[in-house]
């Protein structure tokens, strides 16, 4: 009976952009969804932003992964419950005015009164297209036939997670497991720190998007990943 019941596990995928989201999140979202199989894959970067992705076709790239995913698993659509598709806002949504060209900045960064960048069009550009794309996928309920949804992190994983916004690579690697330490005993302060912080959006899920988009709202630090996860516990106490 046991054998059987483990075969019946539904997959829940969740699509992050980098190894240190699954390194801090990974761990708990087993947790969360216990009786379920939660498998991390890492997008490797921003699907949203990569050259060629365009609202058209951001449905079929993402499919093509979760397919690719499926068959080197020996799965099946059936397999799956759901997937969550975890994503950083990157200031994806200010005016453009706040946008703002320096010639000594290095790399882009994030701060509270905007995108300091060397090619102020070039973020405009990417901030357009991740804009359209974002759209499409929040305004879809399936990939493959998989319920789907995407949360984001703003104005990235590690903003929300620890208040850094432009960390490095090693910086968000011990943060990350540091994170996953912290919590991983602790459901309840795991899921109080992102349902009910000051960061964590609530309401519909559209609406938390429309919130998101709103004024400087995708630079600070937001999540409505709450609203997954309340809805996630809420349907274990039913069943």
């Amino acid at each position: 009976r046991r054998v059987k019941y483990l075969a019946r596990k539904k997959i829940v995928l969740v699509i992050v952009e980098g190894p240190s989201d699954n390194a801090a999140l990974g761990v708990m979202l087993n947790q969360v969804y216990d009786k379920d199989s939660v498998y991390v894959y890492i997008m490797h970067g921003d699907i949203t932003t990569r050259t060629g992705v365009t609202s058209q076709n951001v449905i079929s790239k993402i499919g093509n992964e979760v397919r690719g995913y499926a068959k080197s698993h020996h799965y099946t659509a059936k397999d799956f419950k759901q997937i969550i598709h975890i994503v950083d806002t990157d200031g994806a949504y200010i005016p453009e005015d706040r946008i703002l060209e320096e010639q000594e900045c290095n790399e882009i960064l994030y701060e509270s009164d905007g995108i300091h960048t060397l090619n102020r069009q070039a973020i405009i550009r990417r901030n357009q297209q991740k804009q359209e794309n974002l759209y499409r996928l929040t305004s879809t309920g399936q990939i493959w036939k998989i319920p789907y949804k995407v949360y984001y992190m703003s104005c990235n994983l590690d903003h929300v997670l620890h208040n850094k916004r432009n960390s490095t690579d090693e910086d968000k690697e011990d943060d990350a497991y540091a994170f996953a330490i912290r919590y991983r005993k602790n459901l309840k302060g795991f899921v109080k720190f992102i349902c009910e912080s000051d960061f964590s959006v609530e309401g519909e899920y559209k609406e938390t998007w429309a919130y998101i988009e709103d004024g400087m709202n995708s630079i600070e630090r937001h999540t409505n990943l709450g609203i997954c996860i309340t809805e996630e516990l809420q349907n274990r106490r039913i069943n």
